[in-house]
């Protein structure tokens, strides 16, 4: 009968020695999976967001200020923002 309770203590007793011992590291590697879950969120989030119309426009009048595109670039850009 003792080897009975002890193949019902042993395992409990191991497993909280376990913890006691790596508890801090689980916790620790807990919190940056977390961590790294919510930044992978967010950058998605970003991502599939995109910008703005109005930031489209934006971005389009620097480009025609600066002399990358021409006037009719700047009217294609800002219809397919406005659409």
């Amino acid at each position: 009968a003792v080897w009975l309770l002890a193949l019902i203590v042993v395992p409990f007793l191991s497993a909280l020695v376990y913890l006691i011992a790596r508890g801090k590291g689980m916790g620790e590697r807990h919190a940056q999976g977390v961590a790294s879950a919510q930044a992978a969120t967010d950058a998605y989030i970003r991502g599939v967001a995109g910008s703005s119309p109005s930031s489209q426009i934006a971005d389009a009048k620097a480009l025609l200020d600066a002399g990358a595109i021409d006037a009719q670039e700047f009217s294609v850009l800002k219809a397919k923002a406005l659409a």
